[in-house]
């Protein structure tokens, strides 16, 4: 079913709300598991890695995950915050992902407490550099803050 030019272009103003959501949502739930779970831990983990200065890396991590998530969830000054979120998934494809290869989803086997999967591999960064491109590159959508501030300026 073909639709209307002009339902097509009215749809396409609300192209980014599901991607910022997914997005932004996202961010904040991975850094509100590395909150919940202890800072110390995941300083830990980029220990073992290898990050310079775990500790600060650590909480830079968590503040990015959980405050520019929450920029991008409420569509505010997505083009600032999309750098640090950037960086984030470039250090976390390289230094972890990277070694796992493409998927996100290896199934190994079924046991008697379930499916058992194996290490994730870079799909879900890619996916979602991906989504922060396509909200760089469209425009706000109609709930969106950064459209609310277009709208007065």
């Amino acid at each position: 079913m073909q639709r209307s030019p002009k339902i097509r272009a009215a749809l396409a103003g609300w192209a980014a709300l599901p991607l910022r959501l997914m997005v932004g949502g996202g961010f904040m739930v991975h850094g509100w598991l590395k909150l919940e779970r202890g800072v110390e831990v995941f300083a830990a983990a980029l220990a073992g890695l290898h990050i310079p200065w775990p500790d600060l890396m650590a909480w830079i991590t968590v503040l990015v995950e959980l405050l520019a998530g929450a920029a991008v969830l409420l569509g505010a000054l997505v083009t600032l915050t999309s750098v640090p979120m950037v960086v984030v998934l470039l250090v976390a494809m390289v230094k972890v992902h990277w070694q796992f290869g493409f998927s996100s989803i290896k199934f190994m086997a079924v046991t008697a407490a379930g499916p058992q999967f194996g290490k994730p591999g870079v799909e879900c960064d890619l996916l979602y550099l991906a989504c922060i491109a396509a909200l760089l590159l469209l425009p706000p959508d109609p709930l969106s803050i950064d459209h609310w501030r277009r709208r007065r300026a």
